[in-house]
């Protein structure tokens, strides 16, 4: 059997990175985690192949080659999924789709041969039973139940092509405890938080090591705390004795709640072990919108505090903020300006609120007949999929001005300064200098230092940095092309 995996194409947007992956030479910031691990579930003796469209692209001669495709996707990836869908028909080629897109959306892709939903490690061996018995495979395989992840084999990173990636990834956990009304994770994932062994993980770093993985590693869990208990107990310190005796060779980044910053034997644990960075669902510093959104890990606490205690143990805080809520007044839009700025949180996500399906916020916004269109998945394109309580161009043009606020070039860098100023580099992470961080540098002088309108900022940033926090130098540099991405994407 012939298995073509094909990952979608993500369009321009804040995670792409598109505008700093030519800084380091590289094609797309992370691999498809998901096909990887699907592929690891197929059987040994089938012949099976990976193509990631963010780096290569879908030729005639691969769907020829295929007895089935493969295809995972997400909301933003949409366009990119309808034009595989199209040679796919056109080639004749049977399509098994699954991922979070096609679990919450099957119903808008009639044309695909089968749906395999939710968790694989539950409908996947449905499917294969099918299909090894002769029968025809059903069209839908979908279940309410969660995989034990346990289970969950590792995936098969051999089928990546490494060097074009900026990061690799692995999954530590699935679910989480809390219930935000705009997010869909327990829609899908459900609240009780499960883990893979220490042993799994371990497995999983060392299949990259030895396939000569040197740098970040994303952690995809969505809350990578949700188990504090198993985490602290168990995996923290597993994790840790592997690195020292591998004399470090990964750079963690993952995603928490910000009561992270409440437990700081478990923050001084996480840099112990190797971690860079997290980010955080902040949302707003107004307290009716997050009692309005149920973000009560967010309520009643001095959110500024938090993010610097996180940034002095010596994590690097990037977060994700809303504005669009019914209970914010125009007062919000420069509040989330002065937040941002005095966080020093440098990699600000701020979208407008969008309601996924499947949430509580979808459902209630349906029963107040305020839905519009399906949501697009891109928290940079400026679109709601909702009528808003605020006057709509208002809130428009105070997103705007947020976004000018916190990305124009000269806020930008004073940013920068407020989160170095924050920021305790750990002792143990030696701020190695890898030949593409050189050559991104390099760059940077050219595109940003001499081609740019803010290159004036730029420079003067930089001689601060050589004076004030020169053993700062690769995150300062590193920032800086971020921001060129940031501003690129938003139009600035």
């Amino acid at each position: 059997m012939n298995i073509l995996m094909v990952y979608p194409k993500y369009p321009d947007s804040f995670w792409s990175f598109t505008h700093v992956l030519r800084f380091i030479s590289k094609k797309a910031a992370v691999p498809p985690l998901g096909l990887v691990t699907v592929s690891a579930m197929l059987p040994s003796n089938w012949n099976k192949k990976l193509l990631d469209l963010n780096i290569t692209s879908l030729s005639t001669g691969d769907l020829i080659w295929a007895d089935y495709v493969f295809i995972s996707a997400m909301y933003i990836q949409k366009e990119s999924v309808n034009s595989i869908l199209d040679e796919c028909i056109k080639n004749k080629v049977k399509v098994v789709a699954g991922g979070p897109l096609f679990t919450q959306e099957y119903a808008n892709y009639p044309l695909i041969n089968h749906f395999v939903l939710n968790e694989a490690e539950i409908t996947l061996p449905l499917f294969l039973h099918d299909l090894d018995s002769g029968k025809t495979p059903q069209h839908i395989y979908k279940t309410d139940e969660y995989a034990d992840i346990t289970t969950t084999p590792a995936p098969d990173y051999h089928l990546l092509s490494a060097k074009d990636y900026a990061f690799m990834n692995i999954q530590v956990s699935r679910g989480c405890p809390y219930s935000c009304d705009f997010c869909e994770i327990t829609a899908l994932l459900g609240h009780k938080v499960r883990m893979k062994t220490p042993q799994q993980v371990i497995n999983e770093l060392e299949t990259l090591y030895n396939l000569n993985w040197r740098g970040s590693v994303l952690i995809v869990d969505d809350n990578f705390i949700g188990n504090k208990k198993e985490i602290k107990s168990n995996l923290l310190p597993a994790m840790k004795s592997w690195m020292q005796s591998h004399n470090y060779p990964f750079k963690f980044n993952t995603e928490t709640s910000i009561n992270l910053a409440d437990d700081e034997e478990l923050m001084q644990m996480m840099v112990e072990t190797g971690f860079a960075s997290t980010f955080i669902g902040i949302e707003t510093p107004e307290e009716k919108s997050l009692q309005e959104c149920h973000k009560t890990q967010n309520n009643n606490r001095d959110l500024l505090q938090s993010v610097k205690k996180i940034q002095n143990a010596g994590i690097q805080v990037s977060g994700g903020f809303i504005v669009g809520f019914d209970s914010d007044t125009p007062s919000v839009f420069q509040r989330q300006i002065d937040f941002i700025q005095q966080s020093g949180i440098v990699s600000a996500m701020v979208g407008l609120l969008n309601a996924p399906k499947n949430t509580k916020l979808y459902q209630r916004l349906k029963a107040e007949n305020r839905l519009t269109v399906e949501s697009s998945g891109n928290n940079t394109d400026y679109s709601m999929n909702f009528t808003p309580k605020m006057n709509r161009k208002e809130l428009l043009d105070g997103y705007k001005r947020i976004i000018t606020g916190i990305y124009s070039p000269k806020p930008y860098y004073q940013r920068i300064r407020q989160c170095l100023n924050n920021y305790k580099r750990p002792i143990n992470r030696k701020g190695k200098i890898q030949l593409n961080y050189l050559n991104g540098f390099v760059k940077s002088i050219f595109i940003i230092g001499l081609a740019s309108n803010g290159r004036g900022e730029y420079w003067k940033f930089l001689f601060w940095t050589l004076f004030r926090k020169p053993q700062l130098m690769i995150d300062a540099i590193t920032f800086a092309v971020y921001g060129h991405h940031y501003r690129t994407v938003y139009g600035l």
